[in-house]
């Protein structure tokens, strides 16, 4: 099959040990705020970086007028956000990858000395001071101290069933790829158990495709259960057009595939 110079291409493996490890919290002011189907106002001073800590695995949409004016990044279910300029309020999406869940925050960057203190996100339960000195903020209004009942404790409900899907988890998995990288954010099919992976890889993989004058840049992963999913940019540096088949791709694949 002929295809364009610059394509992507999906390789699938069953995966090795992933840990997605999460940062914890040093004892310092942490303004939570409850999530309720309002937009989260969040501030930014240009130059500094605040967290904020949505307790999900989540993939972050934002418009094009905060392009090389914010930069986000999210793992590990906290998201990073660093304002390079002052921008008036706008909002992001922050979709669950599981679930599809889409949270709101309205961002606004202006000129300001000193970092602001992380941002937890609630979803249920009473919000209140725990062993941490935290404002409270409901809905965007400020407020004092709900109680002293802290929220439960992650991993302390009911034991997580385990997921059933549809179809085969590689095909579910590849097709998760191509709709995070091509499609509009609200219209990705979430898939249960999925997460972003983390890619310790080099920025250029030489050894992929060694049999064509082919550059391969890593994109993006995701894992689900045992199986990992790697998007892999593939430019063409000759003036030929390449016919790429996937046997000539070295590695341990479960299954590969070309996406133009």
């Amino acid at each position: 099959m002929k295809l364009k110079r610059h394509l992507t291409a999906c390789a699938l493996g069953a995966a090795t040990v992933f840990s997605a490890v999460s940062l914890p919290l040093s004892v310092q002011a942490v303004e939570l705020v409850r999530w309720e189907r309002i937009p989260l106002p969040v501030s930014l001073h240009v130059g500094e970086e605040r967290i904020v800590f949505v307790e999900k695995n989540v993939r972050v949409g934002f418009p094009p007028s905060l392009n090389e004016k914010l930069r986000i990044q999210s793992t590990g279910g906290a998201v990073y956000l660093r304002a390079e300029t002052a921008f008036p309020q706008t909002r992001l999406q922050l979709q669950d990858v599981e679930s599809g869940e889409i949270l709101l925050l309205d961002v606004t960057a202006t000129a300001g000395k000193g970092a602001l203190e992380p941002v937890r996100v609630v979803y249920s339960g009473e919000v209140s001071t725990q062993r941490d000195s935290q404002t409270v903020r409901r809905s965007g209004q400020t407020g004092g101290n709900t109680g002293n009942t802290a929220p439960p404790a992650a991993g302390t409900g009911e034991h997580k069933a385990k997921p059933r899907y549809p179809a085969p988890l590689p095909v579910l998995l590849t097709r998760y790829a191509a709709q995070s990288l091509y499609a509009p954010l609200r219209t990705v099919e979430p898939v249960p158990g999925v997460q972003t992976l983390s890619l310790n890889l080099p920025k250029t993989l030489t050894a992929l495709y060694p049999s064509a004058p082919l550059t391969a840049q890593p994109l993006a992963g995701w894992q689900a259960a045992e199986y990992r999913v790697v998007a892999v940019k593939l430019t063409n540096q000759s003036a030929q057009k390449v016919i790429l088949d996937p046997r000539q791709l070295q590695g341990q694949f479960v299954s590969a595939t070309f996406q133009h």
